[in-house]
């Protein structure tokens, strides 16, 4: 027995460009009487449809893609999106998050891909062991934060709840100020807003920071580096 979603956009070509870059084969192309395309990747098959007139913002278009290891199918993305993009994207349609855990599903870490039809594909591992609750206050911000944009869709107010966070607690380790920063950055460069993830930057990188901290932060370390303000 397969489940294969079937989801909307506005061109079969942009998405199949897209896809294609992710590493996707296309399986399936029909353009009359009415656009229709299939893509597959390993055991992940996506079908589409379009829709004259239709908006990607105001998509509702949405599946679950479970996989083995979330970080390394996220990185394969990333590489064919630099490769066809010359980055990947944070803000506008398409665009990918970096993978985080997710406290709504247990705290098992998952991303998301917005495809150029808005469709959300949130990919998250088969089977695991979530991460912990935050203990924090701020890494509990951060968590909420992470739900609302990333699960919801709601940027604003991922980034007002971290902005919140991020001026009242005053305790929180030189870690977890720079999660909840590189954090407050990516939502700055979705909202479409580069001088705030300029200043937020410049704050993240003035922190000071031992060997063992640099350690433990080495993937959100390496994910700063290439943001674009």
């Amino acid at each position: 027995m397969a489940v294969i979603p079937l989801l909307p956009c506005a061109s079969i070509d942009e998405v199949l460009e897209f896809y294609s870059a992710l590493g996707f084969t296309r399986t399936y192309r029909q353009t009359k009487p009415n656009p229709y395309l299939a893509m597959r990747r390993e055991d992940v098959e996506l079908h589409f449809f379009g829709m004259p007139g239709f908006d990607p913002a105001q998509s509702y278009g949405s599946c679950v893609v479970q996989v083995p290891d979330t970080a390394a199918l996220h990185r394969a993305f990333a590489e064919g999106l630099r490769a066809a993009y010359g980055r990947v994207p944070l803000s506008g349609i398409p665009r990918m998050t970096r993978p985080r855990p997710r406290k709504n599903v247990g705290g098992l870490s998952g991303f998301s891909v917005v495809d150029p039809g808005g469709n959300w594909i949130r990919i998250f591992p088969v089977a695991g062991t979530g991460t912990p609750p935050a203990i924090g206050k701020l890494a509990e911000a951060l968590e909420n934060a992470v739900v609302l944009a990333d699960s919801r869709g709601d940027p604003a107010q991922a980034a007002k709840i971290l902005d919140g966070a991020l001026r009242r607690v005053a305790d929180a380790s030189a870690v977890e100020r720079v999660e909840a920063l590189a954090y407050r950055a990516e939502l700055a460069l979705t909202l479409e807003d580069p001088a705030r993830a300029t200043a937020v930057l410049a704050e993240l990188r003035a922190i000071p920071l031992t060997s063992a901290d640099r350690a433990r932060l080495a993937a959100t370390l390496a994910a700063v580096a290439e943001l674009q303000p």
